[in-house]
């Protein structure tokens, strides 16, 4: 496929990708592992098999990683992708009139059963692809002391707090996370306690959230490059800490430091 663009014939978007790839000396297994992306992705934009690689918003998003990493101008790129996956609009004028009833009100009811069918299979893809945590505190409470115990252990904490208003540090308050969404992505964040402060599908254009809690927070995403994360307005770098499909778990400290969860906390005991 070919397109006028700048005012110069250019190649499709597939050859483009391949072009600017082989320029840059870079395999396409190499390119995939700059991306973190499967080599089968890498390959299927190439090919221009765009419905390989699901909806649109990942199309898009793969696109215009693939450009910046190769020196091509993404807005270009998207811009081509765009007129190969556009249909001919049909000519209405020539559909015959039919009185509005039953068929208008069956047409828009299949195409709200259509959207929420699909809003539901995204979610439900995240859900049994997403490992849960269980919640649940990061120490067990001590039991209940009795008799005599009891008063020494009261006499003990007196002098503990006198101690500890002579000289001791405040623990750190709860720390607050940002979230702005430029795509489809699923989130989870839970505090140190295990208390859920936010879960959901969240697609481009949803309001930014901000939650807070007792660090380190926990937070799980599906589409991570769809999603800016910030601590005190710094916006947190996720550099090596994103899976090959997208995806992250992470640790968040009070201080924007930022690590991959072990596996424990990643999967769940």
């Amino acid at each position: 496929m070919a397109s006028e663009v700048g005012g110069e014939q250019r190649c499709g978007t597939g050859a483009r990708l391949r072009a600017g790839r082989e320029k840059q000396g870079l395999s396409l297994a190499q390119a995939a592992e700059t991306l973190y992306l499967d080599p089968r992705t890498l390959e299927a934009l190439e090919a221009e098999d765009f419905a390989a690689l699901g909806a649109d918003v990942y199309v898009r998003g793969h696109l215009r990683r693939y450009a910046e990493l190769i020196g091509e101008s993404p807005a270009q790129l998207q811009e081509l992708y765009a007129r190969s996956a556009r249909a001919p609009h049909p000519d209405l004028t020539r559909i015959p009139h039919r009185e509005p009833g039953r068929d208008a009100a069956r047409l828009v009811m299949r195409s709200f059963q259509g959207l929420a069918g699909f809003a539901l299979l995204a979610l439900l893809w995240w859900l049994l692809n997403t490992p849960g945590e269980k919640p649940g505190p990061l120490t067990a409470a001590a039991p209940p002391a009795s008799g005599a115990a009891a008063t020494q252990a009261s006499a003990g904490a007196g002098t503990h707090s006198a101690g500890a208003a002579d000289g001791a540090a405040p623990e750190a308050g709860p720390t607050q996370l940002g979230l702005k969404f430029s795509g489809l992505t699923w989130v989870e964040v839970s505090d140190a306690s295990g208390r859920r402060l936010l879960q959901g599908l969240y697609a481009a254009g949803s309001a930014p959230r901000t939650v807070s809690g007792a660090p380190p927070l926990r937070v799980i995403l599906g589409n991570a490059p769809a999603v800016e994360l910030r601590i005190k307005d710094q916006p947190l770098r996720l550099a090596g800490l994103v899976r090959h499909d997208g995806s992250a778990r992470l640790l968040i400290e009070g201080d924007g430091r930022t690590m991959a969860a072990p596996p424990r906390l990643a999967h769940g005991d």
